[in-house]
């Protein structure tokens, strides 16, 4: 790992933005990989399966799974199923992992503390990152909720690219996250354009439940 053995402090990375490095234990990541592994082998072979979305600019190099709803892209837009196929749910104790973050990243940042008592996450969107995967600056905009939007890394060290509300363009914030970090925005960045520029392959710790690649756990509430 390249950064592991640097000191990283809980840091505010700008106004609504909070990085939690090592905020999960790396027995802790294994299970939730566990976990939703073992979702993804129940919904294989239905229209719920992990797979790369096709977007109106093209194919996405990472693969999704969902929980708790179903970001459909055609049109853009949450679901509770898919051909008459019901989402899995998010286990109350993911959402309490959610909710914890949020709280312990609103104690670095007052911009998210109005959430830190009715936050809720709806659905967890599970980004599976195989080597040589990205994904370019996008927002999160399909909730009706102006709710934060808490992140898990899992997996190899990544860069974490967040920007401004207005465009894609500079300046912006890089963060390297490794496994176990958290990043979760909001307030005035709930809207910022983001995206993951760089995964850097090989460099995952052992025993956190991958042999290779990155997961990311988006946690949104969308009422």
């Amino acid at each position: 790992m390249l950064f592991a053995e640097l000191p990283r402090d809980d840091s505010q990375v700008a106004e609504g933005v909070v990085h939690l490095p090592n905020w999960l234990a790396v027995e802790q990541q294994r299970a939730v990989v566990d976990e939703f592994r073992e979702t993804a082998r129940q919904v294989a072979g239905t229209p719920l399966a992990m797979r790369k979305p096709q977007l109106r600019s093209g194919q996405m190099s990472v693969h999704m799974l969902h929980l708790g709803r179903f970001w459909q892209t055609n049109p853009y837009r949450y679901v509770d199923s898919v051909d008459g196929h019901p989402v899995p749910p998010l286990p109350p104790h993911l959402k309490n992992m959610a909710v914890r973050a949020l709280r312990d990243a609103a104690a670095l940042d007052p911009a998210l503390t109005p959430w830190v008592e009715t936050y809720r996450p709806d659905m967890a969107l599970i980004n599976y990152y195989p080597p040589g995967a990205s994904m370019g600056m996008h927002q999160d905009a399909n909730e009706d909720s102006p709710a934060p939007i808490v992140s898990i890394s899992i997996g190899d060290e990544a860069t974490f690219r967040i920007g401004g509300v207005d465009n894609k363009n500079k300046p912006w914030n890089d963060v390297a996250l490794l496994s176990g970090d958290i990043i979760v925005f909001g307030g005035p960045k709930r809207l910022a354009f983001h995206g993951v520029p760089a995964v850097r392959d090989n460099t995952l710790p052992a025993g956190c439940g991958l042999t290779e690649g990155r997961i990311n756990v988006t946690f949104r509430q969308l009422h």
